[in-house]
């Protein structure tokens, strides 16, 4: 069979690397792709990954049987709709569904509605009355711009002068555009950091292994907030018991709530969850695998992935077979110099060669491409370093050994990533 990943960064890289493992896969296409993309996929660069009309004639000319969606923006676009209405294949939500993700005013009303755990919050879309509630409510406070903002919409203030400038820049500087007409003000809870996804086909309910993404970009957890500077898997703070109480008080309910809302949820459903006080609060939905948890996610992936997707797409994932492999996984991102801010593009990467690529140690591209034969960065985030280890502390060993090999020009990384869970777990 063909199989299309739309996308071009680490988990759209790590989406076809699954693919090619299975056996009922012929052919993978991936638009746009990147450089590490093109050795495993066809990249079809040439077409806009957020023009659905284009996908879709190419879908029905190269007569690819299964569409798997790796971003946000395409889903937000109703791409699962127009899809289907074509009697096309496709892994993910609809647009309805996906305004967990692309409306945090949509999701925030929808846990408050139906009691699902979260952080208190007001909505504002007025600069003075925004900045008036957090001169009352005083800091530490979270400001959130409403829509899609790359993972960067999110700003955990510590004073007063770090909220009003987080509401300048996304109000008036209008950092993220029409992202930010809307704003949330909200509590800011403490404790640890969870993602937390489950596969769904609107009725069966599946948990994939937990993992725990790094936002900020410095070690420590200090800086700003980026698209995600590492991961692993599993995360040793959500044991069996925690498991079940996030399954029972927030997965459950939001696909079950959904449904009587009138919307059916498919595709992979994440939590981004607060563990406060051993109870789980969740900070965001996401409506797609994270990136970069999915790298690590996928790494323990001992199923095949196209039939995951496809009894999703066919409402029958009760009878589907979903294994993981039992070592942990860490994944490590490379930056580009000045990221999250104005970062360098064009910058010569070196030393990937000494890697050997296998099932242990992998390295996932997000943003590379080709200059005069020679491989240059080309976004903020670079690439992930992703390995397995019998335990977090193996995993971790064998993915900084691996970015000790790689060199490009100010290229920046956490030296820390998963040193919180050897606290935990061994």
């Amino acid at each position: 069979m063909k199989v299309l990943v739309i996308g071009g960064g680490g988990r759209e890289h790590a989406l076809v690397w699954a693919l090619r493992k299975c056996k009922r896969v012929d052919k993978v296409y991936c638009c746009p792709g990147n450089a590490g993309i093109a050795g495993l996929a066809e990249c079809i660069n040439s077409t806009d990954p957020y023009n659905i009309k284009a996908l879709i004639d190419l879908v029905k000319c190269e007569w690819i049987d299964l569409t798997i969606v790796g971003p946000e923006v395409p889903l937000g676009l109703g791409i699962v709709d127009l899809f289907e209405r074509e009697g096309l294949k496709i892994f993910g939500p609809k647009q309805q569904a996906a305004a967990l993700e692309t409306s945090k005013v949509f999701a925030k009303d929808f846990m408050r509605r139906h009691g699902i755990p979260t952080a208190r919050y007001k909505v504002f879309t007025s600069y003075p009355e925004a900045e008036a509630y957090i001169r009352l409510m005083g800091a530490p406070i979270v400001i959130k711009a409403d829509g899609l903002a790359a993972g960067k919409g999110v700003i955990v203030a510590g004073t007063y002068e770090e909220a009003e400038n987080a509401l300048k820049l996304i109000m008036t500087d209008r950092a993220f555009g029409d992202a930010g007409n809307k704003v949330i003000i909200e509590e800011c809870l403490t404790g640890e950091e969870v993602s937390f996804m489950v596969i769904t086909d609107g009725k069966t309910i599946v948990p994939i292994p937990t993992s725990q993404d790094h936002k900020r970009v410095f070690d420590n957890d200090k800086g700003p907030n980026t698209g995600g500077m590492g991961a692993y898997s599993p995360a040793p703070v959500v044991d069996n018991a925690l498991q079940e109480i996030i399954m029972e008080t927030i997965m459950r309910p939001t696909i079950s709530l959904l449904a009587k809302d009138g919307i059916k949820y498919k595709g992979v459903l994440y939590a981004g969850l607060m563990i406060h006080e051993g109870r789980p609060y969740v900070l965001e939905y996401n409506c797609r695998f994270g990136d970069p948890e999915a790298q690590a996610i996928l790494m323990r992936l001992a199923s095949d992935i196209t039939d995951i997707c496809l009894s999703v797409h066919d409402g029958t994932l009760e009878t589907a077979s979903i294994q993981w492999k039992p070592e942990a996984a860490v994944g490590v991102v490379i930056a580009a110099g000045g990221y999250p801010g104005n970062f360098q593009r064009g910058k010569q990467i070196t030393g990937l060669e000494s890697i050997t690529p296998s099932d242990d140690v992998f390295v996932f591209h997000s943003g590379t491409t080709f200059d005069n034969g020679s491989l240059v960065t080309s976004s903020g985030r670079v690439l992930t370093v992703t390995a397995l280890g019998n335990n977090i502390s193996e995993a971790k060993d064998n993915a900084y050994k691996a970015v000790a090999k790689i060199q490009f020009e100010a290229m920046h990384y956490r030296t820390d990533i998963a040193a919180r869970a050897l606290s935990n777990c061994p």
